[in-house]
């Protein structure tokens, strides 16, 4: 890693650039927990998860009619069965069926061995134990293959993913119980300046509530995720050290909010490049230029800006994709979409710009993106209001009505 006062004076980093330098310098958790299937929601899979069974496990009916043997249809001509018996799901038709004879069968049933061939009880008539089939019917339909969705021995996951509800309920088919994930990622956050106040005290003059360390505790519920909340730390250069040390030693990372721009109450970066390293400071993006990311020990420290919305943007362009290759999940590219601009956007050349937008698909499909109204970093109602951040390129100088743009949805908004 290189110190700090080898790179103030720099040119600015590229975002790309940043991220690729984050990433380059972490290395996965090795850890893993054994943990109970319904625990299992939103961890990072430690290996492979094979299934022991077919799935569907034996020939079912895909839905209620009358099973029987092609070899007693007579094409082109209609053709008359005896019912033999019934297959309930869950419960199977016992015995053999015969030359001439079928099985009153309901959605889920296991097909008898013989039989290859469900129709839909709306298309036969019955009459007693007899079913006539018309000159219509179509054989060799409507049941489920053995292994149709999976074969015994494939893989259901691989290593490296997070698990979804939807990763469960596949788990659980195969009757996996108990399965092997990382262990969740220590992290300390804590909020940096004199004029900061915590909620639930009176608001003095010159003093403002603090906010980021309340969006950074929402970005991070996750299960994932242990947190641990310092509070705020005020502009003490021996504190800030103190508190960066002991974080340190139990964190796996460190989230920092303030503190890491020009000013001579700014000391985060001047307490990591004492207590560790400093990798980079200030990228090429607005808002969020001044964020320093470093190292103490095994712990990395992301030291992000102080007004909120620049927390908000290098959380997610920096520190989820960061924190995600630490977790041991699979690299992932964010979602980006082109969305008819309905606002006119106002941006100066020279930095990307993430501004915040309202993105929605009129009646046609057309993706479209408004502004959310002003821009500013310190600005949260307009971050509220927004559902996606508009990726304007270094190079370019806003954009019109009617302009195509790049839009990045909130995850929480996918």
């Amino acid at each position: 890693m290189i110190d700090s006062c080898s790179v103030q004076s720099g040119p600015l980093l590229a975002l790309t650039e940043a991220l690729e330098k984050i990433l380059a310098a972490i290395t996965p958790v090795h850890a893993v927990e054994r943990v109970c299937l319904p625990e299992a929601l939103g961890r990072v899979t430690a290996e492979a998860l094979c299934s022991p069974i077919a799935m569907p496990f034996d020939r079912n009916a895909a839905m209620d009619g009358y099973a029987f043997a092609s070899a007693d249809a007579i094409k082109g001509q209609a053709f008359t069965l005896e019912v033999v018996g019934t297959a309930w799901a869950g419960l199977p038709f016992t015995g053999q069926l015969q030359t001439g004879q079928c099985v009153r069968i309901f959605t889920g049933a296991v097909v008898p061995l013989v039989a290859d061939s469900v129709v839909m009880q709306e298309h036969v008539q019955v009459d007693g134990l007899l079913v006539h089939f018309s000159a219509g019917t179509t054989c060799l339909q409507n049941i489920r293959a053995a292994g149709e969705d999976v074969k015994q021995g494939d893989c259901l996951i691989n290593s490296g993913k997070k698990l979804t509800a939807y990763d469960i309920a596949l788990l659980a088919s195969a009757g996996l119980t108990h399965i092997n994930v990382k262990r969740r990622l220590h992290i300390t956050i804590f909020s940096t300046g004199d004029e900061l106040t915590s909620l639930g005290q009176a608001l003095a003059t010159g003093k403002i509530y603090d906010s980021n360390r309340y969006l950074l505790l929402a970005l991070l519920a996750d299960p994932t995720y242990h947190v641990h909340d310092v509070g705020i730390i005020g502009d003490n250069l021996p504190l800030l050290q103190q508190t960066l040390r002991a974080a340190a030693e139990v964190s796996d990372a460190i989230i920092t909010t303030g503190g890491v721009s020009v000013g001579n109450a700014d000391l985060v970066k001047a307490a990591l490049a004492h207590c560790g390293q400093v990798a980079f400071w200030k990228i090429a993006i607005k808002p969020g230029k001044p964020m320093a990311f470093g190292n103490i020990g095994k712990a990395f420290v992301f030291g992000l800006p102080g007004n909120p919305v620049a927390v908000a943007t290098t959380f997610q362009a920096l520190v989820a994709p960061a924190l995600g290759q630490l977790a041991g999940m699979r690299p992932k590219q964010r979602v980006r979409l082109n969305a008819v601009c309905n606002s006119t956007l106002h941006k100066s050349k020279g930095r990307l710009e993430f501004q915040r937008g309202i993105l929605s698909q009129d009646n046609d499909g057309i993706l479209r993106v408004s502004t959310a109204g002003g821009q500013g970093s310190h600005l949260l109602a307009p971050l509220s209001r927004s559902n996606c951040f508009i990726v304007l390129p270094a190079e370019c100088g806003g954009a019109n009505i009617g302009d195509s743009v790049v839009v990045e949805p909130f995850a929480a908004s996918l």
